[in-house]
C-alpha cells in the first residue's frame, strides 16, 4: 500500500508503507520494513531501465522534499480530530520509503508481459487455448515457459472493480495503433532486459 501525497509544486510523494493489501482490501497485519524493501527494489529497476525508456522517478532521499512540508501533528484545531487529508509525515521514518516523482499521464490499461503460462493465463488457456488472444501451442502445461514473451494487456478497473484481460486490438482501440505498439515493444523490451538480468 502506497500513499500518495501532492506536494506545492505539483511533484508527486508516493510513500511505500508497510501495509498489505489484496483484491484492493487492505489488511488489518502490517509486514515490518516491507515499504523500505519496495522502494528499494522499485529504486534499483527504475535506475537500470531508465536507458530503455524514462520513467517519473526523480528522487528517493527525503531531504528533497521541500522543507516546511512535513508535519508530526495533523490534528484539527477546532474539533481536535485528526484530519485525513493532512501528511503526518517525519523526514527521518522516511528514509527509505519515499519516491519523488514526476507527474506522468496514466494508460487505461495494465500492460501485463508474459514469460510463463501461469494464473489467469492458465485458466484462460485451458478453456480457450489462447491467451488474451494469442494462440498457444497446444499441450502446454502450468507455468510452462511460453515459446516467446508475449503482452496480455488488462482493462484498468476503477477501486474496487477488478481488471478484466484484454487483447491487443482493445489495447489499440483504448490508446491508439502507434502507441500501444510502442507501449508492446518497450515492455517486451523490459521483460527480456529483466529475464537476462535474474
Amino acid at each position: 500500500v502506497r500513499d500518495l501525497y501532492e506536494l506545492p509544486d505539483r511533484r508527486l510523494l508516493l510513500v511505500a508503507s508497510d501495509r498489505l493489501s489484496a483484491f484492493d482490501v487492505v489488511l488489518p497485519t502490517e509486514i515490518p520494513d516491507k515499504g523500505r524493501i519496495l522502494t528499494g527494489l522499485s529504486r534499483s529497476w527504475f535506475a537500470e531501465t531508465a536507458k530503455i525508456v524514462p520513467n517519473h522517478l526523480l528522487s528517493t532521499d527525503p531531504a528533497d522534499v521541500p522543507d516546511g512540508w512535513f508535519v508530526t501533528e495533523a490534528v484539527d484545531p477546532a474539533s481536535g480530530l485528526v484530519s485525513r487529508d493532512a501528511a503526518v509525515l517525519d523526514r527521518e521514518q522516511l528514509r527509505g520509503r519515499i519516491m519523488l516523482c514526476r507527474r506522468a499521464d496514466i494508460l487505461p490499461v495494465e500492460v501485463i508481459v508474459r514469460g510463463y503460462l501461469a494464473g489467469s493465463g492458465w485458466k484462460d488457456y485451458r478453456t480457450t487455448g489462447r491467451v488474451s488472444g494469442i494462440v498457444l501451442p497446444a499441450g502446454l502445461r502450468e507455468s510452462d515457459r511460453l515459446p516467446e514473451p508475449i503482452l496480455t494487456p488488462s482493462t484498468k478497473a476503477e477501486q474496487g472493480s477488478h481488471d478484466e484481460a484484454i487483447d491487443f486490438t482493445t489495447m489499440v482501440a483504448n490508446v491508439g495503433n502507434d502507441l500501444a505498439e510502442q507501449v508492446r515493444e518497450i515492455a517486451l523490451h523490459l521483460y527480456g532486459y529483466a529475464a537476462a538480468v535474474t
